[in-house]
């Protein structure tokens, strides 16, 4: 029975993988597009843990044999056999590339006739590769961080770069106090995995410069990785400049236009529609303090206004009134103060197609020097 180890192959061409750890550790952390198919599930994990503890790992593997037997057993075998043959290039693993994932394909290959490789190291082993891969990129990689005024298009611009690492497509967030999508977070775990995956593509494809979005130390509740944030905190900067209109615009069109729309689609249009008033409010009031008391109450009733003239007349123009108070009076000053304190930082500075070009001519210098 074969047995991998090639870490970096697996993650580049997405080979297709079975996770066998029981489903409380699978929600803890996994990889992109992993089908989790345990040989046990919570509660029997739970009783075999215990009964090791208590006596032992021989008395362990007995009681776990036990719980996986007869039809328990015949449907996972059953389960894992159908993706092995949906997935003939594909692999197999549990946490350590131990007993389970050796239990699992000795399983496979007695009840099944199916020879179907595991991974050496399981788990840990892979997550560990993928933790090294973007600790070696921060040492090896040239960044730059992009800045500019909320609205801008950022995120945009960042999409269309072959050299663009777009922290908050992994995140799923938008970055700011009105960025949560209504289909929430992954976990932090999940969200490094992501990003080591996108980092090492792109570095086997020849990228040795990483443009990425001015975010901070969090985009919404995952943290960026701390030898990435380091770097970054250290990195050239380049500003993007669009006109105040556009920006208003820009913002009308994905944080209410395109967010309702998602909340709808998901939940349907009432309920998906007082689902997104209630986030929209939701996300002003965090800003209460920063704001105030009597600016937050002027923009929270502006917003009600709004609110109730989009439900009644699916008219989002109303929308325009808080957008714009809330840059003025609280978005622009901070991104103003920040611009001010990183002076000495930024290499270049321009409107959204300016910034793009040279964006792409420096990563294109970059790789012919590296």
């Amino acid at each position: 029975m074969e047995n991998l180890a090639d870490y970096r192959h697996i993650f580049l061409n997405d080979v297709p993988m079975m996770d066998v750890r029981a489903p409380v550790e699978f929600a803890q952390g996994a990889f992109p597009a992993v089908v989790n198919l345990p040989l046990m599930d919570d509660a029997e994990r739970q009783q075999v843990g215990t009964c090791y503890k208590q006596r032992g790992q021989h008395a362990a593997i007995a009681l776990g044999h036990t719980l996986v037997s007869g039809d328990i057993k015949r449907a996972r075998i059953q389960a894992w056999a159908e993706f092995a043959r949906a997935h003939p290039q594909g692999v197999l693993y549990c946490f350590r590339g131990g007993l389970r994932s050796q239990i699992v394909q000795q399983w496979l290959q007695t009840e099944a006739g199916i020879d179907y490789p595991r991974v050496i190291g399981g788990y840990k082993a892979m997550r560990t590769f993928l933790l090294q891969t973007t600790q070696a990129a921060a040492q090896e990689c040239r960044f730059v961080v992009l800045g500019g005024l909320t609205g801008t298009g950022k995120t945009e611009l960042i999409e269309q770069l072959a050299s663009g690492l777009d922290l908050e497509r992994h995140a799923n967030h938008r970055g700011s106090s009105f960025g949560q999508r209504v289909s929430g977070q992954p976990a932090q775990i999940d969200f490094e995995n992501q990003l080591a995956i996108d980092i090492l593509k792109k570095r086997a494809a020849g990228q040795r410069l990483f443009v990425v979005e001015d975010e901070g130390r969090h985009v919404g509740r995952c943290a960026v990785p701390l030898e990435l944030r380091l770097c970054l905190e250290q990195a050239p900067m380049v500003y993007v400049d669009e006109p105040f209109e556009a920006r208003v615009e820009r913002i009308l069109r994905d944080y209410v236009v395109a967010q309702c729309a998602e909340f709808c689609a998901a939940q349907g249009e009432v309920q998906g529609f007082d689902a997104f008033s209630a986030r929209l409010l939701e996300s002003l009031d965090k800003l209460h303090k920063r704001l105030g008391g009597d600016r937050h109450q002027l923009l929270r009733a502006t917003m009600l206004r709004a609110l109730a003239q989009q439900k009644a007349q699916g008219d989002a123009a109303q929308h325009r009134d808080w957008i714009t108070a809330l840059l003025r009076c609280y978005y622009d000053p901070m991104y103003a103060y920040q611009r001010e304190s990183r002076a000495g930082r930024i290499e270049f500075q321009g409107a959204y197609g300016e910034v793009l070009a040279y964006l792409r001519e420096r990563a294109g210098l970059s790789s012919c020097q590296s």
